[in-house]
């Protein structure tokens, strides 16, 4: 098999054929790896080996099969997990993560971590700590974050799916931005476990980014499911959710709304993907309707809820990473820090209050979902980004440097520094904090490009235990507008 061949098959396909003999795990380990010296000095998707060495006797749905993991929560035992900072870059992990032990009782051959910004809180990935990643479909562009690496990698061909996590986008941005399937689970379905019983409340999930729907299902099938030091244990389909894949969705009815507070004027290729699927689901049957407001008041207040809540989060995290490291702040990006400091400076009240009105907006998406099956936005407002784009202008670089040297930076608090940090680094990705904050499903599917060659999908949300739906969907569309065969420039 030469690599022309290996990039044809997804997951799924190159499983089968181990399975069949017809290839053994060690040469599409090879096939990967020649593929990572081509391609990884270019995109810089990969930022650390995990010796790799695969048997005769692997067993499970994905024997043989490459794969990689996400340096960030995914836990690989004896190795670091640097969640892109540099105090965290030598620290290696005492167990596997949950998921990534179920991955490899699943057969997957994993041989790298893939790069993330630092503590995956940004929608771009350029930590300090590896440098940027490149969008292969331009390598002046970024692939988006948090699992910015692990979709580089699936998108240049180097692995057909990879690890991934959400607690704002993180799987669905780089998966619109790369053009591939991201599927965010609901809150809980998939573990956090040994270490965290619910990462950020329970916003944040595992899960892949793949080129095919029923990659992503079976990936799913593979880490579904509670642990014993989980905090409940998840509900389960009937059914397999590989399964669902081919089956017919009903006539769905699904709400569709572009414009949002953030970004009131996305840009004309994020209608022209609406567009595009609009006119596919209407030709496969179903019924949308073009919404005349969010299906909640307003999605700029719901932003800034939850931009709180992640700098009392990142606080937390900073804490943490100092105190397991002994680092000081010297090791930890800027912008990290003014996030956190901003987190100190949240009032405990403040904090729980916006966490208490998630449930505000979780009783009205539920509501929605009285009319409507499916929640549709575009997955992106713009394309995506270029490298360095969202970097803050030299003079506020020096500014937040001098305020937190002096320990003073919690009074950006009371200038224009939010704001202006909501509208920039949300603005081209308004719509998928929605599905953290209420817990439930949602997917993105790389149903459009532009006239330049780039990814810009859709995304659909929809109620509890709504991921059998949205792949029963995301597979019919997958055949009316075919997206795996496509192949990245770089």
């Amino acid at each position: 098999m030469n690599f022309e061949e290996y990039r044809t098959y997804d997951a799924t396909g190159l499983a089968k054929l181990v399975a069949d003999k017809e290839v053994s795990a060690a040469e599409l380990l090879t096939l990967a790896q020649e593929r990572t010296s081509a391609v990884n000095p270019r995109i810089n998707a990969i930022v650390r080996e995990v010796p790799a060495a695969p048997t005769a006797d692997l067993s499970g749905p994905f024997a043989g099969v490459p794969f990689l993991i996400k340096d960030l929560s995914q836990d690989y035992a004896g190795l670091p997990t640097s969640n892109g900072s540099r105090a965290l870059m030598s620290l290696p992990a005492t167990a596997h993560a949950t998921v990534v032990q179920r991955w490899i009782d699943a057969g997957l051959v994993i041989f790298g971590k893939t790069n993330t910004p630092e503590f995956g809180a940004k929608g771009i990935t350029e930590p300090v700590a590896w440098g940027p990643s490149r969008n292969p479909w331009d390598l002046a562009r970024s692939p988006g974050g948090s699992s910015g690496g692990s979709a580089a990698a699936v998108a240049a061909g180097i692995v057909p799916c990879a690890g991934a996590s959400d607690g704002g986008g993180s799987i669905r941005i780089p998966a619109a931005s790369c053009g591939l399937v991201g599927l965010k689970p609901g809150r809980g379905l998939t573990p956090s476990g040994p270490a965290t019983g619910e990462a950020m409340h329970g916003a944040a999930v595992q899960g892949v980014v793949s080129r095919t729907v029923r990659d992503t299902a079976a990936m799913l099938d593979v880490i579904a499911g509670g642990e014993p030091s989980g905090p409940f244990v998840p509900g389960m389909p009937d059914a397999p959710f590989a399964s669902y894949v081919g089956a017919e969705p009903g006539k769905l009815r699904i709400g569709v709304r572009v414009p949002t507070a953030i970004n009131p004027s996305p840009d004309p290729e994020a209608y022209a993907a609406v567009e595009a699927t609009v006119s596919a689901l209407t030709e496969l049957g179903h019924h949308v309707d073009e919404l005349p407001q969010a299906p909640f008041d307003d999605d700029a207040a719901l932003a800034r809820e939850f931009l709180l809540g992640w700098f009392v989060y990142t606080a937390w995290e900073l804490a943490e990473a100092k105190r397991v490291s002994g680092a000081g702040d010297e090791l930890f990006e800027r912008d990290t820090l003014i996030m956190a400091a901003l987190g100190r400076a949240t009032s405990s009240v403040d904090y729980v209050d916006a966490v208490q009105k998630r449930h505000e907006h979780t009783r009205r998406l539920t509501t929605f979902f009285e009319s409507y099956d499916l929640l549709m936005t575009p997955s992106l407002a713009t394309p995506p980004p270029k490298i360095s784009e969202f970097d803050l202008p030299v003079a506020l670089q020096h500014g937040a440097d001098l305020l937190i040297k002096t320990r003073t930076a919690r009074i950006l608090r009371f200038t224009k520094i939010v704001d202006d940090m909501v509208d920039k680094n949300l603005g081209w990705v308004p719509y998928t904090q929605l599905a953290n904050i209420t817990g439930r499903p949602a997917i993105t599917l790389p149903t459009h490009w532009t006239a330049a060659g780039l990814p810009l999908g859709v995304q659909f949300v929809a109620p509890l235990a709504g991921e059998s739906l949205l792949i029963r969907l995301a597979a019919q569309l997958e055949q009316a507008l075919p997206w795996a065969d496509r192949v990245a420039p770089a």
